[in-house]
């Protein structure tokens, strides 16, 4: 299958086009921004890859995105770029909304546009998999049940609202125009190749470079983890299997405070990687003022995928956990250079300013 994935150059895309490689014999067109979370390092390995080739493009250049569809001719798109991080939506929406908003805008029209052209067959066979987030429900109190494929929509973020908006104009061209779309929302992902401005990186990162750090008011927000490996088997299960028009939750059932995670991470540095001086890394975790609007609690319920399709969470937490310490010990060079700002002058076109 001819598979083209946006935003492969990211965390999860970064994960998904690995694992597209490994485990199956897919072709895969592979097209990024490189925004500041596009690391072409971690898809290195992949360069001279007969199956994967990558391109520099914007979704927000409309020609270019045509011309590349049209080419390329796909079976199937799975479509991950996005801006993705809630305190940059808080400072910068706009980046947020054309990306996210008018980036899938344009990509649903030039697949609308190539799919018509297709004959009766392929058109049926052709599906196109839009990959959100739970935040797009809102948020969840304590003692709530997790959410459904049939929650309200309640965004509370610029970012969230921007991957809202994206939702709905997947499914309207799914049921206006009849091109067979996918929905998938996920809980908060973990593993390798994760920008280190995320919480699970930065308290890793934060903790081996000796740095106080910061959780967040007092650490009772809580969410649910899904190990990247797992997201992405599940990404792989609803492409192959899932109904067009329908919408699966992919969750990992492992919820944690951010104080309790944080904590457990540095338990386990303690134990990989102790400090010179024998005291524990969590001495480091210091408590700063809350964000605008934190959602408190995230939890997903996945038994639809789990029912129908089949798919469920296989990496146990600790252990997920443990395994992504390791990588980063052993991957120093990976984020030392994002830390650093060297990993932009890998990009095509040079160093960004």
């Amino acid at each position: 299958m001819r598979i083209l994935v946006t935003g492969g150059a990211g965390f999860i895309g970064a994960n998904l086009v690995h694992q597209l490689i490994r485990d199956t014999d897919h072709q895969l067109l592979n097209i990024d921004k490189l925004t500041y979370a596009g690391n072409l390092q971690s898809i290195a390995a992949l360069s001279d890859h007969p199956r994967h080739e990558f391109k520099q493009i914007d979704l927000c250049d409309v020609s270019e995105l045509e011309y590349v569809v049209a080419t390329f001719r796909p079976e199937a798109i799975m479509h991950l770029a996005a801006e993705s991080h809630v305190d940059r939506s808080i400072d910068e929406p706009g980046d947020f909304v054309a990306t996210n908003v008018v980036g899938t805008y344009n990509l649903l029209r030039s697949v609308h546009s190539y799919w018509r052209t297709l004959g009766e067959q392929e058109q049926s066979h052709f599906r196109f998999l839009h990959v959100s987030t739970d935040e797009v429900y809102g948020s969840l109190t304590a003692s709530a049940s997790p959410f459904t494929e049939s929650s309200s929509y309640l965004p509370n973020s610029p970012y969230s609202a921007t991957k809202a908006s994206s939702d709905h104009l997947v499914r309207a061209w799914g049921e206006t125009y009849r091109l067979p779309v996918l929905v998938t929302n996920c809980s908060n992902n973990y593993g390798p190749y994760q920008f280190p401005e995320k919480l699970i990186p930065v308290v890793i990162l934060k903790a081996l470079r000796g740095e106080s750090i910061p959780v967040y008011g007092k650490g009772e927000n809580v969410r649910d983890w899904l190990h990247v490996e797992d997201h992405c088997r599940g990404l792989r299960v609803v492409l192959e299997k899932g109904i067009p028009g329908e919408t699966y939750n992919i969750g990992g059932d492992q919820e944690r405070t951010n104080l309790d995670l944080a904590r457990s991470i540095c338990g386990l540095l303690d134990e990989i990687s102790p400090r010179s001086d024998g005291v524990s890394h969590d001495d480091a975790i210091i408590f700063v003022e809350d964000r605008p609007g934190h959602d408190f609690r995230y939890a997903i319920d996945a038994s639809k995928i789990r029912d129908e399709l089949g798919w469920k969470s296989m990496q146990a937490f600790e252990q997920g956990l443990r395994s992504t310490i390791t990588w980063y010990l052993e991957n120093r060079k990976w984020w030392q250079s994002i830390l650093d700002g060297s990993y932009r002058l890998d990009r095509l076109g040079g160093p960004s300013s």
